[in-house]
């Protein structure tokens, strides 16, 4: 038998829970058992458990990419958590998993038949951007999308989350079982308002008394979720094994930082997560803009013009002071003034704790990694706030540079002439816009034309174009890491 957490020792130190899970039952169907979850609402319930003795445990499901589920069936469905701070390293088993489902190594109907079975009173999804199908500039469903033509010219054999979660729901209906709660843990604004519209629409293309029906019956209750969780590396799972005592393929390392807002709007029961350090709340939105605009967004801007200065990880921009101040004035000066908080809420505070966070070099968080799926991102992140100041006349040198950086990554070439590998579902379009382009100006104008990205308002200010052209041209002539200094 092969050693894994399962049934091999672990070090002393490891935190194991220790209720039994036979107790459980799969009362919550998670789509999409990536690394966030795992760190995330995985951990969270897998704590919540212990802590309340409840019987809240999960199924996970993957629609693409069988590997993970074969190897986390291979050790019982348990998994590890490396918590990191600057100064201490925890160990944790989660085990509030207790079965899973995959479409191709299982079936389709075999996901389907979990999804429907009665105690299931919560659908949950970390699924990415992508996952939902809409166009996330309307938050309408894209009916030209691959996933969503095939689903609905056969929506019995699904292929995307949507199409699988609109076909439970309709055969609970037929059955007179109750709906589940469709939740998203994903980092999109709005978002589980977004799968709610993007659910209603495809399911009034299918048939508008389903539609009826979901929108009456099921609720959408939004979150917002927040770790930094990179990729796992050959290093990273080295130190995890050296913690462990054992490897662990499932596992994966995180900061030890965590939060947790959901709205308290569930039809079918719900987890009592707070016990364990979440908090329920009427309206998430407030508390997700802030995440979207101040953490995602200067990510993003350090992703993109990070990686274009030469630096592999987050944590290294923070070593360039310029880096690191142009950060925190993006936050305090360009994103916060955009917000409306709750009365309390320090967000200078919040600020330089995201700066402590992101300096932290025992995370080691590639720049390439958020750079990832940049059109399905910059939205949410930069281009509301950049509505907010082009409405009150405010200036943004920070947000124009990092949707300038955004264009220059894009082109698929750094500043030595060496190949950026641009992971985006939009990449065509790019490699078109490039194609066609020649100046400075036909290249942000080609790219700010890409309405599902930008909408149709931001090319129309001429001062935010003719900004944007000379902030794009600054970057090609002088490079990332010296126009970031200059912007200061």
């Amino acid at each position: 038998m092969t050693q894994n957490i399962s049934n091999t020792p672990l070090n002393s130190q490891v935190i194991r829970p220790s209720f039994d899970r036979s107790t459980l039952k799969t009362r919550i169907v998670h789509i999409g058992f990536g690394a966030f979850h795992r760190a995330h609402q995985g951990l969270y319930t897998s704590e919540m458990i212990e802590k309340t003795g409840s019987d809240w445990g999960i199924c996970e499901i993957n629609l693409f990419g069988g590997e993970l589920i074969s190897k986390l069936r291979q050790q019982d469905h348990l998994y590890s958590v490396l918590e990191k701070s600057s100064d201490s390293v925890t160990a944790k088993i989660s085990a509030s998993v207790i079965e899973s489902r995959h479409s191709v190594l299982d079936g389709k109907q075999a996901v389907l038949d979990k999804m429907t079975e009665p105690q299931v009173a919560i659908v949950s999804m970390t699924i990415t951007e992508k996952g939902y199908c809409a166009d996330l500039n309307t938050g309408r469903l894209d009916y030209n999308n691959a996933l969503i033509i095939a689903d609905l010219a056969e929506p019995e054999q699904p292929q995307s989350a949507i199409g699988y979660i609109v076909e439970a729901l309709k055969i609970r209906k037929a059955k007179g079982i109750k709906p589940f709660t469709v939740m998203s843990c994903d980092n999109i604004q709005d978002n589980s308002r977004v799968a709610k519209q993007v659910i209603l629409d495809y399911a009034n293309k299918l048939d508008t008394e389903l539609g009826t029906w979901i929108e009456q019956n099921v609720s959408f209750p939004c979150t917002m979720v927040d770790r930094i969780v990179p990729a796992i590396t050959e290093d990273s799972l080295a130190q995890l094994t050296e913690n462990l005592g054992v490897a662990d393929p499932v596992g994966i390392v995180c900061e030890s930082f965590r939060q947790w807002v959901i709205e308290d709007d569930f039809v079918n029961g719900r987890p009592e997560w707070d016990a364990v350090g979440a908090t329920f709340v009427e309206d998430v939105r407030p508390f997700e803009d802030m995440k979207l605009r101040m953490l995602n967004g200067s990510h993003s801007f350090l992703a993109y013009l990070g990686y274009l200065a030469g630096y592999r990880y987050i944590y290294e921009t923070m070593q360039d002071q310029a880096f690191r101040n142009a950060a925190f004035k993006l936050m305090t000066e360009e994103q916060a003034v955009t917000l409306s908080m709750p009365e309390g809420t320090d967000l200078t505070e919040y600020a330089n704790l995201l700066i402590e966070r992101f300096s932290n070099a025992s995370i080691k968080h590639e720049t390439w990694q958020i750079a990832t799926d940049g059109s399905q991102k910059l939205p949410q992140r930069m281009c509301e706030s950049l509505r907010f100041h082009l409405q009150h006349g405010t200036p943004t040198p920070c947000l124009i540079l990092g949707v300038a950086g955004w264009m220059v990554y894009v082109s698929e070439q750094d500043e030595q002439g060496n190949k950026i590998i641009v992971n985006d579902p939009m990449l065509e379009q790019f490699r078109s816009a490039y194609k066609n382009a020649q100046t400075s100006e036909e290249i942000v104008l080609s790219l700010l034309g890409l309405n599902n990205i930008f909408g149709q308002d931001l090319i129309q200010n001429a001062d935010f174009v003719n900004a944007l052209v000379e902030v794009v041209e600054q970057l090609k002539t002088i490079g990332a890491k010296a126009l970031v200094a200059k912007t200061l």
